[in-house]
């Protein structure tokens, strides 16, 4: 893999979404079941709309659920219960495209300390993720194998 390498070529295809009117208790659901550390909200046509990370989730749990106090475990399930998707979402979101290289990409990582970008199409559909992860992972492959 070179600098020129389109995002397509390791971006995540399957991605994990859900809709500005779930609740976050569904994201409690699919953070702590999937690998996953970011989660697009998209309209029902696919169209990115805003972006949950687990670092938003975190920030809208009460602090004392680490030392499992009843108190907080309720606190928390209230909550999630009671929160939209669109009221935790990063509204402003930063996209790129699947012809955009590895090297803007890696700028976008840099410069702006994501660690996330939704990938669309030209209609702001949804078709992809790449993470740092990916972005590491596809360089240590290439590494490996030459």
């Amino acid at each position: 893999m070179d600098r020129n390498t389109p995002i397509k070529k390791i971006m995540t295809r399957e991605v994990t979404s859900i809709r500005p009117t779930d609740t976050m208790d569904k994201v409690d659901r699919i953070f702590n079941t999937a690998d996953i550390h970011h989660l697009p909200v998209i309209s029902e046509e696919r169209v990115i709309m805003g972006i949950i990370s687990k670092s938003d989730y975190y920030k809208i749990l009460h602090g004392f659920t680490l030392f499992k106090a009843p108190v907080s475990k309720t606190y928390n399930e209230a909550v999630l219960r009671s929160l939209l998707a669109k009221e935790v979402m990063t509204q402003q979101v930063a996209t790129l495209s699947p012809d955009d290289t590895v090297s803007v990409a890696a700028d976008y990582f840099r410069e702006n300390r994501f660690h996330a970008i939704p990938i669309v199409n030209e209609e702001r559909k949804l078709v992809g993720i790449l993470s740092t992860y990916d972005l590491i992972n596809s360089m240590f492959t290439v590494v490996k194998t030459e």
